[in-house]
């Protein structure tokens, strides 16, 4: 592999040792990553010798060693023998979440049950094989046809959604979908509330478009009303972003009553709300209380509600729709048209036909079923209480003992699992409380997830640190 030519060797990186703290190779690890993930190290850029950088910064071999070799199993680096270490290529800000080779049991990144993938092949061959499907090359309606708008207002009603054809916008995707409602109505400085465990993604476009997030205390009902109140009082809140329905990453499920405690200060306060619900799909099959309601129907004229297939269906049809007020409409759909991003076509007509067909029903039913089989080896694993009987995808867990999030992580990817630790969802100045997520529906067979647990429950209880510094 080439190596830069101006890499700049010896010491091409010198981190400045006032600003580590301890856990020293930690925070070693961490300031290599983010000099990587910016630009500031290149591609194939040789770091300094193990041992010349643990001299610079006055620090013993070992730190720095761990510090590297934490930095490799996250894919940051590689290591040619008699040569040296270098900075990986093509590395992006999604990298850390990409699925592990060498095998690595994967149950950090959110595998939705691929196993069903078969139904979605079968229904874009059928589109596929129709006289018309020559016009899904072409340039099309950004907004989708006619006949995926009636599908998706059929798939939006199952969830609870009842919104009319003209407010109704498909886009490519979760991540579209959000990036056009922060565009469409929000601006540079504005405020949004948020829980302290928030979804990556979303912190990342927000701190992109240069919105504030907000932490809100939250508890085992998600985020406190209380503390929501205490926060509008004290700041310029113009916005609230929540997942109701077993919220990314704690997994939490909001009951009715929290959703109205939440909904009557949204409109004392005059938020605007972004419902993001991928999880809904799971209320509507679990045995949760019948009167639980999306927010979209307790505030519809203060909510725009995104519901992504990439959970339900497939990741690869990157369809998402918006359910909004009609006066948020011609906002929404100048912030659409000026992001550029389409809805692909024939994966909104795949989507149509699978509703059409019954197919779609048919494929959260069966990955419910596999969530139930791998939750049950799940509580075998790690008995806990189950507030409600909604299926999860993924589980959220404390860390015991004085094990650090990121401590867990890097134990767990030398053992060889790839897990998430709470470090990466906590929004600054909250609670610091230590957990990780676990998806227990991505490793590849049954078998590997239990193993895969049993090795994190091993972590867990020997609560050893004595490769720590």
């Amino acid at each position: 592999m080439p190596v830069n030519s101006f890499e700049n060797y010896p010491m091409a990186w010198k981190p400045q040792k006032e600003k580590l703290g301890k856990p020293y190779y930690l925070s070693l690890a961490a300031g290599l990553e983010n000099d990587i993930r910016t630009g500031k190290l290149p591609e194939n850029t040789k770091l300094p010798p193990q041992r010349e950088l643990a001299d610079y910064l006055d620090l013993n071999l070992s730190t720095v060693t761990r510090a590297y070799k934490l930095c490799e199993l996250k894919g940051l680096l590689y290591a040619v023998t008699g040569r040296g270490t270098f900075v990986s290529p093509g590395l992006s800000v999604q990298d850390t979440f990409l699925e592990r080779d060498g095998g690595m049991i994967e149950m950090g990144m959110i595998k939705p049950f691929y196993d069903v993938n078969q139904s979605i092949r079968a229904a874009a061959q059928h589109v596929l094989d129709s006289p018309e499907s020559i016009r899904l090359f072409e340039y099309g309606s950004p907004f989708g046809t006619n006949r995926q708008t009636a599908a998706a207002l059929k798939w939006l009603q199952r969830f609870g959604i009842d919104a009319s054809e003209d407010n109704i916008l498909l886009s490519a995707g979760a991540q579209n979908a959000l990036a056009v409602v922060l565009i469409s109505l929000f601006k540079p400085g504005d405020k949004i509330a948020v829980d302290h465990f928030t979804y990556t993604n979303f912190k990342g476009l927000a701190n992109f478009l240069h919105i504030q997030l907000i932490a809100v205390p939250m508890d085992e009902q998600g985020m406190s009303p209380d503390a929501l109140l205490q926060v509008c009082a004290n700041a310029e809140i113009k916005g609230i972003y929540l997942m109701p329905t077993c919220s990314n990453p704690t997994g939490i499920f909001m009951p009715p009553s929290r959703r109205t405690g939440l909904a009557e200060i949204i409109r004392r306060y005059d938020l605007l709300l972004i419902e993001d619900d991928i999880y809904s799909f799971l209320a509507a099959y679990g045995h949760v209380p019948a009167d639980t309601r999306p927010f979209f129907s307790l505030l519809p004229e203060r909510t725009v509600h995104i519901c992504s297939l990439s959970k339900s269906l497939c990741p690869g049809l990157r369809v998402a729709f918006l359910a909004f007020p009609a006066s948020y409409r011609e906002r929404l759909i100048g912030g659409m048209q000026n992001i550029n991003l389409k809805t692909v076509s024939i994966n909104g007509e795949i989507f149509a036909q699978l509703v059409e067909s019954g197919e779609a029903e048919r494929i959260i039913v069966d990955k419910i079923r596999l969530a139930q089989r791998r939750n049950r080896i799940f509580y075998s694993v790690f008995p806990s209480g189950r507030p409600d009987e909604m299926e999860r995808f993924f589980h959220w867990l404390p860390i015991p003992g004085r094990l650090t999030s990121e401590e867990l992580e890097y134990e767990a990817l030398r053992k060889g699992i790839h897990v998430l630790g709470s470090h990466r969802f906590a929004m600054q100045g909250g609670n610091q409380s230590s957990y990780v997520r676990v998806a227990t529906a991505s490793p590849g067979t049954e078998d590997d997830l239990q193993k895969g647990l049993l090795i994190l429950k091993g972590i867990f209880e020997t609560k050893q640190a004595d490769f720590f510094v």
